[in-house]
């Protein structure tokens, strides 16, 4: 059986402690979540100074306020991780929780040449995976298989639209793809999202599903992009293939997005360059044996971190909370799991691991979303919790 690591080793970033690293811990003694430093010396409690994560986000300098806080030890980072695993519960022991909480949860779609190509195949097969392969083949004739050096918005983008709509082979797709304005939609709500070490969701009913590897940027409520964590966007294709206006079910579902292990802020160590120069790292390995590679070079990416950003946030949209933003993905897994030309899609029981050298790695399991602990914790919860322990 396909097994979750979550050992101090697998799950910190390369440089170790390095970076500032944010973290939310369960605390079962306050009965609520934490905003924690993680240290080479333990995992700290900083809810005193900062009672929620979008607290510290606002800070002038994440990073240097999460350096100089100060609170109660939790534990060590080890045992944190070691209870995590909804399978490997001790009672009263703290367990990792998703670093973001009062941020609304944003996405960035078709952000790569590769994921522009899959999302019109998608459409042309109708949501079926049987007749991806054949929808794969006419696209790919008609645009070729590499629009990496397209710029969106650019006049050569332009020229390429005109002759695709007198041609017939225009998609609304395209248009996010190459056109100017980018498609960011809302993938979840504040406080739904998991951390890793949770059980991951997929809808029951979905018979072509994928995760989708990503980089998540955190951005406060002025704009400023302030830190990154990895995120694991969990697609329906068959929902989105029937209908572009079935987003809402495709992409949100009870635990379809999980975020961490940790939010990394920016400083010395870590800035937007490393995000935009990230190559992140997927691995799928199934109870049947079954075992997939991929992943998703950032360098690839259409459009700049900072524009997806800036399009997102501004005069005519504001974010009180601010917002993380995930940044969409290359990787869309085409091999065959079980019979030939059916393509990949989910198995109860699935270990997805999606890792990069500055973030560390986020594991999952995968479930029916029905089947995964149902979201309950909630903005309203997480208030009244802050409030019985003095911190509102």
């Amino acid at each position: 059986m396909a097994t979750l690591d979550l050992s101090e080793k697998a799950t910190l970033p390369s440089d170790r402690y390095a970076g500032a690293l944010a973290a939310r811990v369960w605390r079962p003694d306050v009965d609520g979540p934490s905003v924690a430093a993680v240290r080479e010396d333990g995992v700290f409690d900083l809810s005193g100074i900062f009672p929620t994560m979008r607290d510290l986000c606002e800070a002038p300098s994440p990073a240097e306020a999460l350096r100089a806080a100060e609170g109660p030890r939790i534990g060590a980072l080890e045992d944190i991780l070691a209870h995590t695993p909804r399978d490997k519960p001790l009672p009263g022991s703290p367990r990792l929780l998703a670093p973001i909480d009062l941020q609304a949860i944003k996405a960035a779609g078709v952000t790569f040449a590769q994921s522009l190509l899959e999302r019109v195949i998608e459409e042309r097969a109708r949501g079926s995976r049987e007749g991806a392969a054949r929808a794969r083949e006419e696209i790919v004739r008609a645009l070729g298989d590499d629009l990496s050096s397209l710029r969106p918005g650019s006049a050569a983008a332009m020229r390429l639209k005109t002759a695709l709509v007198e041609a017939g082979a225009w998609s609304q797709y395209l248009e996010v793809g190459i056109g100017p304005d980018a498609e960011v939609f809302t993938k979840s709500q504040p406080m739904s999202a998991v951390g890793s070490g949770d059980d991951a969701g997929f809808h029951s009913a979905s018979l072509w599903n994928n995760p989708e590897p990503e980089v998540a940027l955190a951005v406060a409520s002025s704009g400023a992009i302030v830190g990154a964590t990895l995120a694991n966007d969990v697609n329906l294709r068959d929902f989105e293939g029937r209908s572009a206006l079935l987003l809402g079910k495709a992409k949100d579902q009870n635990a379809s997005c999980a975020l961490g292990p940790f939010l990394r802020f920016f400083d010395a160590t870590f800035s937007l360059d490393d995000v935009r120069s990230a190559t992140i790292s997927l691995t799928v390995e199934g109870n049947d044996g079954f075992r997939l590679e991929g992943g998703s070079s950032m360098a690839k990416i259409s459009r700049d971190p900072a524009d997806i950003a800036a399009q997102t946030i501004g005069a005519s949209h504001a974010y009180p909370d601010g917002f993380v933003l995930l940044l969409g993905t290359m990787f869309a897994p085409v091999a065959d799991r079980g019979s030939p030309g059916m393509g990949f899609t989910h198995r109860t029981g699935d270990i997805v691991t999606i890792g990069t050298e500055k973030l560390g790695r986020l594991v999952n399991r995968m479930r029916p979303c029905e089947e995964c602990e149902r979201w309950t914790f909630g903005v309203g919860a997480l208030m009244r919790n802050l409030a019985r322990r003095g911190l509102i």
